[in-house]
């Protein structure tokens, strides 16, 4: 007996491939717990993103022994919050905080934000089971710099930050209202501007987009549909582009949709106002991050009339038929100056492993996972098939140049502040051409001053 049961045992073990073998050992030898009784501090944004990380903090602790504490901050003073700390230096009160990419470009150069390539590549320091290149290549390389202005120049150099949970820009719409109207889904600027213009009533926009001023009123459905009709911000010598006939064409048709189809208050509106627009039924479309639709589509949120009803397409193709969606990705980063680093790096690898991201997309709101696996998790699926079109949505935008669509470079958001004035001056009568000419005329002076314009 005690023969044929060997046998049997040693059958089964020829069965198992040696590499699965080696992989579950190593998992099974890394030490979670090597930093145990150490103490975190995190920063983290008021978001969905941060509910769930908090919700399951205490699984974190329990593998790793290590504490983690953290401050909330909401949204119009967190990045304030995050760069007064960061320039501290060597007296920052954080381990860790959550940032996007295009403050990269702005922390990154003046040493704030720690490299993570060798921490990721150190089997030491790195679980096994981890997995990076399971995150979708364009959020990786859209966190990848070598510190130098220019397209080009995305995807090389260091890691600067790890992404947790991103947004696509789509377009959001009450399919109750465009069925109504016998409108079809807009596939072009023109029929988003047409259409628009036709779902306005006296109480309700034809159309709701960002407008306050801000860098943040570039980044969504502006710069999707600005991408996605081929103009550049600037071009390979960081010459700003926004006058180019491209631009003013695409800025004419936006200020015309927004002046005759747009919220009278335009002018003030953040991703705040134009989502509490939309889910209180004040705004038949919305072009913005797909998530806040998705928000914007629970009960908690959603008026009676736009409850169930409301759908997600793709942005509006370009003039060449193609569709260049710009993204905003929700990322974990150490600070350098961190006097715990390698278990700061213990921390970002489960806040962003498979495990709690799974958990965080299944069981909280952390949509979009950043990670290729969730979305083809069955539990994942189902939840988001609730809402209409939009996997469909995620799917021909993520296979269609989704990424950021900026150049990189470290006046970001100064420069891109002051394209949010033109767009509001244009709106309030200036001649688009002429105005634009203005703003590169101001741009070209700013990255002449900062040594980043290439004569």
């Amino acid at each position: 007996m005690k023969r044929k049961l060997l046998l049997l045992v040693i059958a089964l073990a020829l069965l198992v491939p040696v590499g699965l073998l080696t992989s579950v050992s190593k998992a099974q030898s890394f030490d979670w717990k090597k930093y145990s009784g150490t103490t975190l501090k995190v920063l983290l944004n008021q978001h969905p993103y941060q509910q769930a990380l908090v919700g399951e903090l205490p699984k974190f602790e329990e593998l790793t022994g290590i504490k983690v504490t953290y401050d909330v901050f909401p949204e119009q003073n967190y990045f304030d919050k995050v760069t007064i700390d960061l320039s501290a230096g060597g007296s920052s009160t954080y381990d860790a905080f959550m940032t996007g990419a295009y403050m990269i470009w702005q922390y990154a150069p003046a040493g704030w934000m720690e490299p993570l390539e060798p921490y990721i590549n150190d089997p030491a320091k790195t679980n096994p089971d981890y997995n990076f290149d399971d995150i979708f290549p364009d959020l990786r390389n859209s966190e990848k710099w070598n510190l130098q202005a220019g397209a080009a120049n995305l995807g090389q150099g260091s890691q600067y930050a790890i992404p947790w949970g991103f947004e696509t820009n789509a377009l959001m719409y009450r399919k109750d209202l465009l069925d109504k109207a016998g409108i079809k889904v807009p596939t072009t600027l023109d029929e988003l501007v047409e259409a628009a213009k036709k779902l306005k009533t006296d109480s309700m926009a034809g159309i709701v987009v960002r407008g306050s001023l801000n860098w943040a009123t570039i980044h969504p459905g502006f710069m999707t549909m600005y991408s996605s009709y081929g103009c550049k911000d600037y071009d390979d010598k960081m010459h700003p582009q926004m006058n180019s006939a491209c631009a003013v064409e695409v800025t004419k048709k936006w200020v015309d949709m927004i002046k005759n189809a747009g919220p009278q208050a335009w002018t003030t509106y953040t991703w705040y106002q134009a989502g509490s627009d939309f889910g209180a039924g004040k705004a038949a479309m919305m072009f913005d991050a797909d998530i806040l639709g998705y928000f914007q589509n629970q009960p908690d949120t959603a008026a009676k009339e736009v409850l169930g009803n409301v759908a997600w397409a793709p942005g509006p193709l370009g003039p060449d038929g193609k569709l260049r969606t710009n993204i905003w990705i929700w990322s974990l980063a150490m600070n350098a100056g961190s006097k715990n680093k390698d278990a700061t790096w213990l921390f970002l690898q489960w806040a962003t492993g498979q495990d709690f991201l799974t958990t965080g997309a299944v069981n909280y709101n952390m949509v979009n996972p950043v990670r290729k696996a969730i979305w083809d998790n069955k539990d994942f699926q189902a939840k988001m098939d609730k809402q209409t079109d939009y996997l469909k949505t995620f799917n021909t935008i993520i296979s269609n140049d989704a990424k950021i669509q900026f150049t990189p470079q470290p006046l970001f958001f100064e420069t891109t502040t002051e394209w949010a004035q033109a767009l509001q001056d244009i709106y309030a009568g200036a001649d688009a051409q002429q105005r634009l000419d203005q703003l590169v005329e101001k741009l070209t002076q700013m990255l002449k001053d900062a040594d980043i314009y290439q004569e």
